[in-house]
């Protein structure tokens, strides 16, 4: 039973970067931070293999 909370408690906290990640990735673009561009970029990418490992543990913990 554990492990279906920690599935979805993965695929939470994926969406939550990628949320996070737009936010800077957009950020970055409105005031020209490339730095600040990236890093949004990498933490959507971040929040969507979190996103994926969830979605595995849910699977294989059926």
């Amino acid at each position: 039973m554990a492990e279906q909370h920690n599935g979805w408690s993965d695929k939470v906290k994926g969406k939550v970067s990628q949320a996070k990640g737009e936010l800077k990735d957009q950020l970055g673009n409105m005031t020209d931070n490339a730095s600040l561009q990236a890093e949004g970029k990498a933490d959507k990418l971040k929040g969507k293999a979190q996103e994926k490992i969830g979605e595995a543990k849910e699977h294989f913990s059926r």
